[in-house]
């Protein structure tokens, strides 16, 4: 099982909605963090005078469900963050609506470590897609001694814990269901991952597989998908919209198209909509492969057997 980390919060103004920042036990990092409407009070804080890396975030003014986000660093984050809000015109950036910054309890970090940090975070963001990095170009920094890059290894795996839990989710790893037979790889250590899920349209000769990893919901690779939205307007046809138009469903054939890769979903409920092409109930759609078991009469079990014993919670390999 996994370790589990204590995460201190403090309001700064004592208000959900303000400054606040984010600490954990036995690290040297310091997250602060705050909404683009407290700009003044966030350049006064004295985290902001230090050498750190910053991120901007903030809805895409093209339309697309994905969050930007700016990666950066600076040894004077106040004068990059007055840069910054600088209208677009007088080159700053207009999307952004919240300001995250990392820094040190130490005051040990130097030049050379917060651009080293800004080249893996940037990098890390682009491969986890979760959100559109609006980075130029891939600056490559790798100019450490070999005991620091051990260091920010460490900084940057606690960047990655903390910073999901302030809503800042660009950086969070994705395991997907084909990356289970990894087993020498780290990401899939303590992994959860539920029985693979089938979903069939006799009607429309579909047949689509699921599973849920780390409470993500998988549609697989290979599973077949309606070519279009057959129902009445509904708040998941712009998904399936969207599914298709990143590429993740290929071209229809025969009236079907298949996804390319393992694609991850909020809920069964989306993946059965995208599947079918019209609002679908996924937690009696989709059945244990096999079986008549619904994925809600699945969940019932779980329930049931975690009052008896909490390690079947979830199937594992």
């Amino acid at each position: 099982m996994s370790q589990g980390r204590s995460i201190r919060l403090f309001l700064i103004d004592g208000t959900p909605n303000g400054l606040l920042t984010a600490e954990i036990i036995n690290w040297s990092g310091h997250v602060l963090t705050g909404p683009r409407s407290k700009f003044a009070e966030l350049i006064q804080r004295p985290e902001c005078d230090r050498s750190g890396v910053y991120f901007l975030m903030g809805p895409d003014p093209d339309g697309s469900p994905l969050d930007r986000v700016y990666i950066g660093e600076s040894d004077d984050v106040a004068r990059r963050l007055k840069e910054h809000n600088r209208g677009e015109h007088l080159g700053g950036k207009d999307f952004w609506e919240r300001a995250c910054l990392v820094t040190s309890k130490d005051l040990n970090l130097t030049k050379a470590h917060i651009k080293f940090l800004e080249t893996r975070l940037i990098r890390i963001a682009k491969e986890a897609g979760h959100s559109i990095v609006v980075n130029t170009a891939d600056r490559i920094f790798n100019s450490l001694p070999e005991s620091d890059k051990a260091d920010m290894a460490y900084f940057l795996e606690q960047i990655r814990i903390v910073l999901p839990t302030l809503g800042f989710d660009f950086l969070r790893e994705v395991t997907k269901p084909s990356q289970l037979g990894e087993t020498s790889s780290a990401s899939t250590k303590n992994v959860t991952q539920s029985p693979v899920f089938e979903l069939t349209s006799k009607t429309h000769s579909i047949k689509a597989y699921g599973q849920e990893i780390d409470g993500e919901f998988f549609v697989l690779k290979n599973s077949d998908a309606s070519s279009q939205w057959t129902s009445t307007p509904h708040s998941y046809q712009k998904l399936f919209e969207r599914v298709v138009s990143e590429g993740a469903l290929s071209e229809s054939v025969n009236g079907l198209r298949k996804f390319v890769d393992d694609y991850a979903f909020n809920s069964p409920s989306a993946a059965a909509a995208v599947v079918l092409g019209r609002n679908a109930n996924g937690r009696t759609s989709w059945f244990v492969k096999d079986s008549s078991l619904t994925y809600a009469g699945w969940q019932e079990q779980q329930v049931e057997a975690s009052d008896n014993s909490p390690s079947d919670l979830l199937h594992t390999e």
